[in-house]
């Protein structure tokens, strides 16, 4: 399964927002430096979705706020 993801590094409080079907917003308190943001939002991802941190990838957008994320369900 695939989403798009709008990233919301550097934040006061760390949350996920359904926007709709596939497009979240992801808050996280970890600022885009050296992949921290990225990997709090992996981490996040995994447990919003309940599967573990190794299903969850970025698939495009690593550098970007506008993220597509792959979520592979057992």
């Amino acid at each position: 399964m695939k989403i798009f993801v709008q990233a919301k590094p550097s934040a006061r409080e760390e949350k996920i927002e359904k926007m709709d079907e596939s497009h979240y917003t992801v808050s996280v308190k970890e600022p885009p430096i050296k992949g921290l943001a990225n990997e709090a939002i992996i981490k996040a991802v995994a447990g919003f979705f309940n599967v573990p941190r190794a299903s969850v990838r970025i698939v495009s957008g690593y550098t970007s706020r506008q993220k597509v994320i792959e979520i592979i369900k057992s």
